[in-house]
């Protein structure tokens, strides 16, 4: 079931098997038969882990969603919760055991993730029902495995996606840090000691580092050569921009959750013959996304102008693999057909569902409005027009286009001119609160806080620097063969890999100037690996840098990384770890003040 956590550099199915273990455990404590009930939230997450047959092997016998009243009736002997830490919850739960049936006892066992939390079992025992758990413990859910190379915390809160960014700039609150040392820890204890440490923007994250590691090196020769961590307020641009690579697309459109995305069901209905008046499917196509599948891997960091010839080509291979089966005479010839056929036909179905997705992506990328956004986009990241108030902007604001697309170009906008001239910034935040409701001003504060939507000071804009110094921009992007990782976004280079790029070759040193007018300061640890472990390298073998992502990584900077381990002269694998998986809409939505009642 997890075979692409195998295909890369490193095997990130050790991580999912040592969280498979701990959740073994955990349903061992609680003999005899259960039922679980679900945070809705935590099911995603923990799919990735474990299956439905995995609970059963330890007795899972039925499975409800937390809500409140009465647990639906299972003749099972314990109820296990599990749960994210939260006040909210537990009322939830201290309603299910008080209704419970008392002339049929059952045993109660909770289980939280990430974290088993004081305050909540405060509540339960205000509730009066504390008391009714046999078991209390905690499920310590870090860094989740998604695939080959890239790995996920999927942090999030209440009211906003809990990220690095949010929660330590806007909230002052060190939470999401603290769990990132501790998936890192993880990490350490089951790949080795990482010996060299880049961090940026990320000192508190690096001290806590020092103080958990101390003295827990483990004797394990060390997989990952380099550890960089990267906070996305060094690089607030990017998320902002549109991706244009295939699955950057695909989560921007519709959103990739936990490895799955939604789609329109229509274009995947099968048509027979005499049923041109059937009923289209009402719900939606529900498709898993990772490298397993063979034509996704191949196609997903494409940018999208290159997919229509790439699944062309898929085509017609598969269309000749079946024209064999003519020339299959002997019986030896025909049986290696017929074992060839469940992959040729799964190869066919797989070129099916893309070539679909494809023509809904296509639908929406040739329409006037996304080519009129995304030139206003490249106009900002070239630095045209970024002192004055945007046309473009004014004339979204007055068809009351989407409220978050409105604030992402805004965004962009002070953050390519280093904040925007007051005048302006005043303009925009009236337009904004007349057209969408007085009540999005907490989201403009909170855009603010954090840098995104800032008054221009007297400093100059250093952008043009940073831009011109790290090549960010690059005329005539090769989108069908590229040589350079700008193709992810038809011209724009993500400042983040850029950096990573940099580092790896020809190091920091070389754009020092750049590096003091980025946001925070930069800085080198070398971290002490037991004797005996120091790796020995081959000729010509690859370094392995671990590429952390505080505060979130888009697809279309992962594609960029990805591009980078592929590159013949690279002598670098990169694998990406986040706080969370993010898209310019998921990301400002984050930063909103109550975004589920306050968009339409």
């Amino acid at each position: 079931m997890a075979s692409h956590l195998f295909c890369g550099r490193v095997n990130l199915n050790i991580l999912r098997e040592a969280a498979r273990k701990d959740l073994r455990e955990f349903l061992d404590k609680c003999s005899g038969s259960k039922a679980i009930v679900w945070d809705e939230y935590l099911t995603g997450p923990f799919g990735l882990i474990a299956q439905y047959s995995l609970l059963k092997e330890h007795e899972v016998e039925k499975m409800f969603t937390l809500k409140g009243g009465r647990i639906p009736s299972a003749a099972v002997k314990n109820i296990v919760f599990f749960v994210r830490p939260r006040l909210e919850l537990m009322d939830i739960i201290a309603e299910n055991v008080a209704s419970e049936d008392k002339l049929k006892p059952r045993e109660f066992h909770i289980l939280f993730v990430p974290r088993r939390s004081l305050l909540c079992e405060q509540r339960l025992k205000e509730k009066g029902v504390l008391n009714s758990f046999t078991n209390i413990d905690e499920y310590i859910l870090d860094l989740i495995p998604y695939d080959g190379d890239l790995l996920s915390m999927e942090s999030e809160s209440s009211f906003r996606v809990r990220q690095s960014l949010n929660e330590c700039y806007l909230e002052n609150d060190q939470t999401s840090l603290y769990h990132a040392a501790k998936g890192l820890m993880t990490l350490q204890a089951l790949y080795g000691t990482i010996p060299q440490i880049f961090a940026f923007h990320v000192a508190n994250m690096m001290l806590r580092m020092k103080r958990e590691f101390a003295g827990s090196h483990t004797q394990i020769l060390p997989v990952f050569d380099t550890l960089l961590l990267l906070d996305r307020n060094v690089d607030l641009l990017t998320p902002l921009a549109t991706q244009l690579t295939y699955e950057g697309l695909i989560d921007e459109i519709y959103g990739i959750t936990n490895g799955y995305v939604k789609l329109p069901p229509e274009k995947f209905a099968q048509k027979k013959q005499g049923e041109g008046g059937k009923d289209l499917p009402t719900e939606p196509k529900k498709l898993q996304l990772n490298s397993a599948e063979e034509l996704y891997a191949e196609i997903r960091d494409k940018n999208f102008n290159a997919v229509g010839a790439a699944l062309s080509k898929k085509a017609k291979i598969i269309s000749a693999a079946f024209e064999e089966r003519h020339n299959a005479k002997t019986v030896g010839e025909i049986k290696q057909f017929v074992s060839q056929l469940p992959h040729m036909q799964a190869a066919r179905g797989s070129l099916a569902n893309h070539t679909s997705i494809a023509e809904l992506i296509k639908d929406i990328t040739i329409s006037e409005d996304f080519f009129d956004s995304l030139t206003v986009e490249q106009e900002f990241m070239t630095g045209v027009d970024t002192d004055k108030v945007s046309t473009y902007i004014e004339d979204c604001i007055a068809q009351k286009d989407p409220l978050i697309k409105i604030l992402r170009l805004v965004c962009m906008q002070s953050v390519c001119n280093n904040g925007l001239k007051q005048k302006v910034l005043d303009y925009y935040k009236k337009e904004i609160l007349q057209t969408y409701g007085y009540k999005h001003i907490l989201t403009l504060k909170n855009l603010e806080k954090v840098g995104l939507l800032k008054p221009q000071s007297t400093m100059r804009n250093n952008y043009p620097t940073i831009r011109k110094t790290l090549k960010l921009w690059m005329e005539d992007a090769n989108e069908q063969n590229p040589n350079d990782i700008s193709y992810v976004y038809s011209g724009y280079a993500p400042l983040s890999v850029r950096l990573t790029q940099v580092l790896a070759r020809p190091g920091w040193r070389s754009i020092e100037e750049v590096l003091k007018i980025l946001p925070g300061p930069h800085f080198e640890e070398r971290q002490q690996v037991p004797t005996g472990l120091h790796k020995k390298r081959q000729p010509g073998e690859n370094r392995t840098t671990l590429v952390f992502f505080l505060g979130g990584v888009t697809y279309a900077e992962i594609a960029a990384l990805r591009f980078l381990s592929h590159m013949e002269d690279s002598g670098t694998e990169y694998i990406i770890a986040t706080t969370k998986l993010i898209n310019g809409t998921s990301w400002i939505k984050s930063l909103m003040d109550n975004p589920e009642e306050n968009l339409p």
